[in-house]
């Protein structure tokens, strides 16, 4: 059965990559029900208030419904409340109330979550962008309550009887400013036959209480025994009463939880549908179909509609409000790598909004955002907004002012800031007057030097492409620094001293050091802007492949180093058993598409199939390490479809081998562009030849404008590589060597 005689949404399994934990993780997520890159969503818990594994598949009973925004595990979450229907007697502590559930009494679906309980009651969500509509349906006879909990922070909850409504806001999280409120209003279709609050810590609750305010507080309602009984919920950052606009104008209309449900079908089913594939199995349609879904939640919106249906937003980062569009949610050390290059073939006017946002941040804060959740928290290493407008603007998004992008990278460059790992650079002189950062005078030193060197590279490409000639000239001095953490004797990049001294006792399988979440052998790749240099000081293109052949054969071995235990990361690139290659961390994932770089691209079609292939599936155990902000997902979607962007600050997709027979990528202009692989199969890998649009095509990379001015990309397939065709200088993508 082909994808488009099917509801897109059914291939869609939310629970993908939910059975994670501390020690190993397939994914990091939660059954998240929302709309695309909506502002809020919703999950059933099974975590504790606080716990960043909120949902985890192998637990059995479930504490609550929540309003969620959790990026990943180890970010915890912000703004959440959690409603729980209860029978039986009335139970406010979250551990006492859980309530034990089977999963084959699931169903898990981008606009739509149900679950019946073990104690009889069903309960469902359907999402809007800032809202949801649900409904518990209690057993007959039984007794038929509803608790609503504020979470691990301070809130403010009123029951309102006689309008059947709960208001209030919650205010829990990290990097909010003080200010930072989610207002929440709840109306419910059938009325309270008592009510009453309660806060964490006292022995019962206040019946009859209609107010409360304080920390880890909330409130109870109960109806009539055996209801069934629907709620809508929205929520708003700005205001209690555009919680309510906001309501009326997402779910006014829907007077029954189908009518949201199948709304948010429509939605997720057009928005899907922006990919349409064919051929192959239906284990990989649901595979690619479910990282499509969890690669458009990321960024989330951030912004809301005045009655006058114009945007705007209460900021994260001054605290104040302003008109016009923010999105958050997103680390970029993840996601400038495949979610972002994803997005803005996908979604240029939504792209062009967010472009024009981190400038807005900038104004708000005094420096870019790195990874904002939703204020800026200052997690891992790098500037990369600058790449997110540097490939916004390659690719022809110019919704921002180039000169106010160089001011602030600039500044970001400069500065040290306040300590934090991507707040400023709190190493910049040395980096500035040694050409890398030294080695152990600062942790995660030549892994910062090879992201400054990219960076860099991408300030001095904005600045060139838009003539800024005394910035180009500022940067062009550091994009070459990777070349300076580079020792030939060992053939690795390595930690090195003050002095130019390299790191004795070294090992390339040792992990931390100079390092991040990772080890040499991991690090090695990562000069995206400048693969034919890294060729060239490896000494030729045969040894440069035969050290990315060597990553796939060498012994799946770690060290610990300064970690000083095993960390997830190390256990699950030795679970994959594929040498050193760790695809579940970011600094490799680009590793495969490297070959076209060297005059092998043969290798690429066969090692991004068979990743593709042993490491992702449709289920709980879907990835193979974080799921970050859409990361792993968009790496998924990308390459089925037959391309990466090994260079974001590029206007290049390198080619690797598609999954599907034919894709078809509708743009929000209408246009079309079809990849279809003759006589593809899971043996036949390997691109023979190629057209695009009826010429013949042997480069080994398209570029943004091939692709989204439509067209046919035509591919025939073998089982045997052609190892004659694509080997070229002239078919290799780009490097500031070549």
């Amino acid at each position: 059965m082909s994808a488009q005689a099917r509801d897109l949404v059914e291939y869609v399994n939310t629970l993908q990559g939910t059975n994670s934990n501390i020690d190993l993780t397939r994914g990091n997520t939660y059954p998240t029900t929302t709309l695309p890159f909506g502002m809020h969503t919703w999950t059933p818990q099974t975590g504790k208030n606080g716990d960043g594994w909120k949902y985890q598949y192998d637990k059995n009973s479930i504490r609550g419904f929540q309003q969620a925004h959790q990026c990943s595990s180890w970010t915890r979450d912000y703004c959440v409340f959690s409603l729980m229907p209860e029978t039986g007697s009335l139970v406010v502590d979250e551990d006492a109330r859980a309530a034990q559930f089977r999963h084959v009494n699931e169903i898990a679906r981008p606009n739509y979550y149900a679950v019946k309980l073990d104690n009889g009651i069903t309960t469902e969500m359907a999402p809007t962008e800032r809202g949801a509509h649900l409904r518990f349906t209690f057993p007959d006879s039984k007794s038929s309550y509803l608790v609503l909990d504020g979470y691990t922070g301070d809130g403010q909850i009123t029951i309102i009887p006689s309008e059947k409504k709960i208001t209030g806001y919650v205010h829990n999280g990290q990097y909010l400013p003080n200010n930072f409120k989610s207002y929440f209003e709840i109306v419910f279709d059938r009325p309270f036959v008592a009510w009453g609050t309660w806060k964490k810590g006292d022995a019962n609750p206040v019946a009859s209480a209609e107010t409360i305010e304080g920390k880890e507080v909330g409130a109870y309602i109960q109806f009539d025994a055996g209801e069934k009984v629907q709620a809508k919920v929205a929520s708003s950052y700005i205001s209690a009463g555009q919680a309510s606009l906001t309501l009326k104008t997402e779910l006014g209309a829907f007077s029954s939880l189908e009518d949201t449900k199948n709304a948010a079908a429509e939605v997720w089913n057009n928005h899907l549908g922006k990919i349409l594939v064919e051929g192959e199995t239906e284990d990989e349609k649901a595979t690619f179909y479910s990282c499509f879904y969890r690669a458009s939640l990321f960024p989330r919106e951030f912004f809301e509609y005045d009655e006058n249906s114009q945007p705007y937003y209460f900021s994260p980062y001054d605290g104040k409000v302003h008109k016009g569009y923010m999105y958050t949610d997103t680390g970029f050390w993840d996601t400038f790598r495949a979610q972002f290059p994803l997005n803005v073939l996908l979604y240029p006017k939504m792209h062009g909004q967010y472009m024009h946002a981190l400038l807005d941040a900038y104004q708000q804060m005094g420096r870019l955002p790195s990874w904002s959740f939703p204020g800026e928290s200052g997690s891992m290493i790098g500037n990369h907004a600058i790449s997110l407008l540097t490939d916004a603007w390659a690719k022809g998004i110019h919704t921002f002012d180039p000169e106010l992008a160089l001011k602030a990278y600039q500044h970001e460059i400069t500065t040290r800031g306040g300590g934090r790992l991507s707040d400023g650079r709190s190493e910049w002189q040395d980096y500035e007057q040694l050409g890398y950062v030294p080695y152990p005078e600062h942790p995660e030193a030549t892994a910062k030097t090879l992201e400054y060197a990219y960076d860099d590279f991408c300030g001095y490409q904005l600045a060139k492409m838009t003539d800024h000639q005394d910035y180009e000239q500022q940067f062009a001095k550091y994009m070459y620094n990777y070349k300076n953490v580079y020792n030939p004797s060992t053939g690795f990049v390595q930690g090195k001293n003050r002095a130019g001294e390299w790191s004795s006792n070294f090992d390339p399988t040792e992990w931390g050091g100079p390092f991040t979440e990772g080890c040499a052998w991991h690090w090695e790749w990562s000069v995206f802007h400048d693969i034919q240099g890294l060729i060239n000081l490896m000494g030729g293109d045969k040894n440069f492949t035969d050290k990315l052949d060597a990553v796939f054969t060498a012994p799946n071995t770690y060290k610990v180093g300064t970690y000083n235990r095993i960390i997830h990361e190390m256990r699950e690139m030795a679970m994959i058993n594929m040498g050193q290659y760790a695809h579940g961390n970011e600094p490799i994932e680009h590793m495969a598409y490297l070959y076209n770089y060297a005059g092998q691209p043969w290798q690429t079609q066969r090692h991004v199939r068979g990743i593709m292939s042993k490491l992702y599936d449709a289920t709980e155990n879907g990835y193979p390490g974080d799921e970050d902000e859409g990361q792993l997902s968009s790496w998924y979607v990308l390459s089925a479809l037959g391309i990466y962007s090994v260079c974001p600050g590029t206007d290049q997709y390198v080619v690797g081998s598609p999954v599907f027979d034919k894709a078809t990528i509708t743009f929000e202009n209408d246009k079309k562009f079809v990849i279809h692989a003759e006589n593809n199969s899971h043996r036949d890998v390997y691109i023979q030849s190629a057209t695009l649009n009826g010429n013949e095509y042997i480069h080994n990379y398209l570029t943004y404008g091939d692709i989204t001015a439509g067209g046919l990309f035509d591919l025939n397939m073998s089982d045997q590589p052609n190892t004659t065709r694509g080997i070229e200088q002239d078919d290799r993508p780009f490097s500031l060597s070549k």
